[in-house]
């Protein structure tokens, strides 16, 4: 077990934090929310950073580490939901892409390849991570011809994450493609 692991681990013990901080409904609730928030999306850069520093790269840090991500962004989007700041459309979009492409890497870790995150998968973590801080604000409100910038911040994620995991199926959607071995398995 890794520093960047370790770390990673930690970020996921703190969304079912965030969760609760989030949808209790007392006054410094929701900062202390997005504080938590805060915290659990820069461990993303903290992990990376130590792993390639001190070269704790690891298998398991390139599954756990977007994994991470991924629950994150995913709790995130559901917390939304339920305080009214994200439509059920994008917010399935984007846990929709999340779960694609976790299927997508346990497939290719069963080929025996690792998939570790791309550029535009750490541009999309970055918008989303960013957005969903935005999305605790007030500023959410503010309407620019009639459409309110959250709804701008909202779209924007889900766009950046359909782009992101079209992406990564063009790089690796040929691990889901059958071989002659095994044909018809996986149906």
């Amino acid at each position: 077990m890794t520093t960047a692991n370790i770390i990673s681990i930690i970020r996921m013990c703190l969304i079912p934090v965030f969760i609760l901080f989030a949808l209790l409904d007392f006054p410094t609730s929701s900062y202390i929310a997005v504080a938590i928030f805060i915290v659990a999306s820069m461990t993303d850069w903290v992990d990376g950073y130590i792993a390639r520093k001190y070269n704790q790269v690891t298998t398991f840090g390139k599954f756990l580490d977007p994994l991470a991500d991924k629950l994150l962004v995913i709790a995130a989007a559901l917390v939304l939901i339920e305080r009214g700041d994200m439509g059920s459309v994008p917010a399935f979009i984007i846990v929709a892409r999340e779960l694609i492409v976790t299927s997508l890497r346990i497939v290719a870790m069963g080929e025996g390849i690792v998939i570790a995150a791309q550029k535009s998968g750490k541009a999309k973590t970055f918008i989303q991570m960013v957005g969903t801080v935005f999305l605790f604000t007030p500023l959410r409100h503010i309407a620019v011809f009639g459409i309110s910038l959250g709804t701008v911040v909202v779209w924007l994620m889900a766009a950046i994450t359909v782009v992101s995991g079209i992406e990564y199926f063009k790089s690796f959607g040929g691990v889901l493609n059958p071989t002659e071995n095994n044909k018809g398995e996986g149906k």
